[in-house]
């Protein structure tokens, strides 16, 4: 009788526990299907499943492109721990195998297991182990991984059971939170094209519109940093118009040569996306040599046929890779922006075909009817002129009306030339185009490329013989860094504002030597700068190097 009392006994608290189990999981169920928001919802499931099987770790591995892990949410590690592991998983070993073959896994012992690899520096020891795939639809999401029963324990096939529930329910919450993050920026896309296409109707320039898009595409991502790079005359080399988010200022301006990533982008039409810009080997130069970045992507805005620019969406280091959704809202962005542009550059080809049609016009009508009547008008008047001859005075006026009409007749003639004329595309190089060549040529001599950021109307602003003075300064400061400073990196201002014309070229190297004292070089600067009333400055840059700035004032009028 004791015997079954007892057995009665351990049954009925096994039922209690499968029934609070049980009730347990459907506490997480509901829980988690509640969470719209993805970055919380990952959090809340392995949270979730940490508590369900009693594991003292969990974590969730986002599964991205070619098998690889792109996001790895962890409970149970502090985030010092974090911090001093380092990078988070990319793969292989046991959890590699389970992206491999997507089947639940459970193990006493992950570290006897053929597939094992070594734990990196400051990792948790772990031995118990219990993995199994989140299913989204017909696609493997991700992989929830826990280890470490508490109290010394083991997975058995009840928390197997028990996880494979709640993973099957996490699939179901993170497709309905996807479409919810979707259909959000599906909204904040039309709101955006909408505003778009105000601003276009308004009859802004194209140009201004571009400059406010960096600013819309951040609010629509949340993103640290977005750039958009534009052509210089037309060619493959971009610049970096504009910039919202952080250290803006710093890239507003950097140019951007073909091997970049942003050109690589402009030449192909063609995303790229990185989960850290900085570190990626592909990465050359741009916006990530100035400010450290981690996860980002470039979108072109436009197509292969004609694209007009690049988008950069990048957030600092550490930061979680955006999501499809993410990436999917700026790309369909970008492609209205292009078309909504083509669409305003027709009418205002139609608009400007009709302003020339009547400046065509106003110009025959001013030669065939106003100057025929003006030159009829003198003949008349000479042929009176003759007749007062014995009346001096009277002669005297009628000549100066008769000169007065040959000078309106020029200036109607200066003025039907000028109609013609007017919007004729200039034929020059612009002082950026020849800025960027100059230290383009500049790799070879340095053996590597300096950086370049341009600010301010340089095209427009900067008369001939300044942006010559100017060129000829860069050159002599390239010079004098290949031959003297043994640096590894040159940065180089140009900037026309405030009605002053400024150049700044900055290097690490070894800085100036104080016993040198014939510098024939600087002084040719100094005499160019003097020349048009400004002046030279050299001196120590921090930590180590040198930066010369030359700086002289703009006509007036110049902004």
């Amino acid at each position: 009788m004791d015997a079954l009392l007892s057995e009665l006994q351990e049954h009925v608290r096994r039922v209690r526990g499968s029934r609070d189990r049980m009730q347990t999981l459907l506490d997480a169920v509901v829980a988690v299907g509640g969470d719209l928001d993805l970055e919380d919802l990952l959090h809340r499931i392995v949270q979730s499943a940490v508590e369900l099987v009693d594991a003292e770790y969990g974590a969730l591995g986002v599964v991205g492109e070619e098998g690889r892990i792109k996001q790895f949410v962890t409970v149970g590690m502090d985030e010092r721990t974090i911090r001093r592991i380092g990078h988070y998983p990319e793969g292989l070993g046991i959890l590699g195998l389970l992206i491999r073959e997507p089947h639940s896994l459970r193990l006493d012992d992950l570290r006897a297991h053929p597939e094992a690899v070594g734990f990196p520096a400051g990792h948790p020891p772990m031995r118990s182990f219990l993995g199994t795939p989140v299913q989204v639809r017909d696609q493997i999401f991700g992989n929830l991984y826990l280890t470490d029963k508490r109290g010394g324990q083991q997975f058995d096939e009840d928390d197997e059971t028990v996880l494979r529930s709640l993973a099957a329910a996490a699939g179901v919450a993170i497709d309905n939170a996807r479409l919810y993050d979707e259909s959000r920026h599906r909204e904040r896309r039309l709101e955006a094209g909408a505003d778009l296409t105000r601003a276009l109707l308004s009859g802004e320039p194209p140009t201004e519109i571009l400059r406010s898009l960096a600013d819309t595409v951040r609010e629509m991502t949340d993103a640290d940093l977005v750039t958009l790079a534009l052509p210089v005359d037309d060619g493959d080399n971009l610049v970096v118009e504009a910039a919202a988010g952080m250290a803006g200022d710093r890239v507003r301006g950097l140019a951007l040569p073909a091997t970049t990533l942003a050109g690589k982008v402009f030449a192909t039409g063609e995303c790229i996306s990185s989960e850290s810009i900085s570190s990626d080997p592909r990465s050359s130069g741009g916006s990530a040599s100035v400010v450290p970045l981690g996860p980002a992507f470039f979108v072109p805005v436009g197509g292969r046929e004609r694209t007009r620019g690049v988008l950069q969406v990048a957030n600092g280091p550490g930061a979680a890779p955006f999501t499809d959704a993410v990436l999917d809202m700026v790309r369909a962005f970008a492609d209205q922006t292009a078309l909504a542009l083509e669409i305003a550059e027709h009418r205002r080809d139609a608009e400007q075909l009709t302003l020339l049609g009547d400046r065509d016009r106003i110009a025959r009508d001013l030669h065939d009817l106003v100057i025929q009547r003006l030159f009829a008008d003198g003949l008349t008047l000479q042929a009176v002129l003759g007749r007062v001859g014995d009346q001096p005075q009277a002669a005297d006026r009628i000549q100066r009306v008769v000169d007065d009409l040959d000078d309106t007749i020029k200036v109607i003639r200066t003025t039907i030339f000028g109609l013609q004329h007017r919007d004729r595309p200039g034929r020059g190089t612009g002082l950026r185009a020849r800025l960027l060549t100059l230290t383009d040529e500049a790799t070879t001599i340095l053996g590597f490329g300096p950086s370049l950021r341009m600010t301010g109307l340089l095209d427009t602003d900067v008369p001939a013989g300044h942006a010559e003075h100017l060129l000829a300064v860069l050159r002599e400061a390239l010079s004098n860094a290949a031959r003297h400073a043994h640096a590894s990196a040159v940065e180089v201002t140009a900037e026309a504002t405030d009605g002053t014309l400024r150049l700044s070229v900055a290097d690490n190297g070894r800085g100036i030597d104080p016993a040198v004292t014939r510098r024939s070089g600087l002084a040719n600067l100094r005499s160019r700068a003097e020349e048009l009333g400004g002046g030279l400055e050299i001196g120590p840059r921090e930590p180590s190097g040198t930066v010369l700035r030359w700086t002289v004032p703009l006509p007036a009028g110049t902004s």
